[in-house]
């Protein structure tokens, strides 16, 4: 049945993938993140102000950090915007479905199975993965970055997972650490959000990699601030304008409030309880941090993200791709997504559906933003109960 299986699913992944990236990326859409990218990467070459731009605007706006600036400049060295952006693209595609193949030796499938081309087909049909590469951002590369921290750092606590998954391992769990920290690192100087994932070695008092996620963002940015022209401008005007709640585009209970006009006498309690829950949570989960440690750090890393999404003051639906380690956990012997309430979620945030309507044009415009954080809310309600149902099982049950 597998092999059957197998063999239905490469087919759908390839044209999936293929069409995702050579035919709606490619065309494009209004969105574009990547024009802005290259711009001010080419501003930079040229001794131009990297962040001299109008932040009054709705149109995207230039970031990155200088640290992040420098890695990102030699794409401004080729002077053929249309096939860097291709290649840009098809970078991220590429990165995506390495990220689902590290996931899926993570959590003990084979590679041979049907898991991995079934992942790379539901991945590619999802709003996030879609609008990642239609956009042109760098998101899929993220993905990459977090799927190797986590596997690493579970790898170097836990070796042998299973037989088809410690084949040819041959990095010490030393090893393994430093490329861990290295990895959150850089994902950290591209988008601060993942920061709160150093949470994860620092419960398991891993110096290596936490080490590692401070140094690459601290070092980039030594380096980068005499280099980059106008860096310090990162500070006097892009800062200011980051710590501002945005009403347009904006799936977090920040952009719910600004958008709706809500007062803070409903918003703060609704704030609050959310991260009472991720807070809790996490408290509960820290249970499993020596035991299980696949579980722990696959089901904390997204609890963390997903936290991060919802009570941030800037949270976009497509960062749910970040998600698909926790889904993985599917495949464990214990999982939030042993239950229908998480996938209820997991839908409401990767659904790629339009939800425009002619009779309830209102109705489709909320739900078009804020389908996504009703299912980020919902997966953190669905965490925290179900990691204290575990937590009550086992102490019901010690042995």
């Amino acid at each position: 049945m597998f092999q059957i299986l197998t063999a239905a699913a490469w087919p759908l992944a390839v044209v999936l993938a293929l069409h995702r990236t050579v035919i709606t990326a490619f065309n494009g859409t209004a969105t574009d993140d990547f024009t802005t990218v290259y711009n001010a990467l080419s501003r930079a070459l040229t001794g131009l102000p990297v962040y001299d731009q109008a932040y009054h605007h709705v149109d995207p706006l230039y970031l990155y950090n200088p640290g992040a600036t420098l890695l990102l400049l030699p794409m401004g060295l080729v002077d053929n915007f249309d096939a860097v952006r291709y290649a840009f693209i098809i970078l991220n595609s590429l990165a995506i479905i390495v990220a689902l193949a590290l996931l899926t030796r993570l959590v003990g499938q084979s590679l041979r199975g049907p898991v991995w081309p079934v992942a790379i087909a539901i991945g590619f049909s999802t709003e996030s993965v879609i609008n990642t590469l239609t956009f042109s951002n760098i998101n899929g590369i993220l993905l990459l970055l977090l799927s190797l921290f986590l596997f690493c750092f579970v790898r170097s606590f836990s070796p042998v997972v299973n037989t088809e998954a410690s084949r040819g391992r041959s990095l010490s769990p030393h090893a393994l650490r430093y490329i861990a920290g290295i990895a959150i690192g850089l994902a950290i100087v591209i988008k601060p959000q993942f920061a709160p994932l150093l949470f994860l070695p620092l419960m398991r008092l891993d110096w290596r990699t936490i080490t590692g996620g401070i140094a690459v963002p601290v070092v980039l940015n030594v380096i980068a601030w005499p280099l980059i022209p106008g860096a310090s401008d990162y500070l006097t005007k892009l800062v200011p304008y980051l710590g501002q709640t945005r009403d347009y585009a904006n799936s977090s209970l920040a952009g719910w409030q600004a958008y709706f006009d809500i007062s803070n006498a409903l918003y703060l309690p609704v704030w609050l309880l959310v991260a009472a829950a991720v807070a809790i949570g996490m408290l509960v989960l820290l249970r499993w941090r020596v035991t299980d440690i696949l579980l722990w750090s696959l089901t904390s890393s997204g609890l963390l993200l997903v936290g991060v999404f919802t009570l941030s003051s800037l949270g976009q639906q497509y960062y749910s791709m970040w998600l698909f380690p926790m889904v993985f956990t599917v495949f464990l012997s214990r999982s939030v997504f042993h239950s229908w309430p998480a996938w209820l979620a997991a839908v409401l945030f990767l659904i790629p559906n339009s939800w425009t309507s002619s009779l309830w044009p209102n109705f489709g415009r909320w739900m078009g933003t804020y389908i996504g954080t009703l299912g980020w809310v919902l997966l953190i309600v669905v965490t925290l109960a179900t990691a204290v149902g575990w937590w009550r099982l086992q102490v019901k049950n010690p042995a």
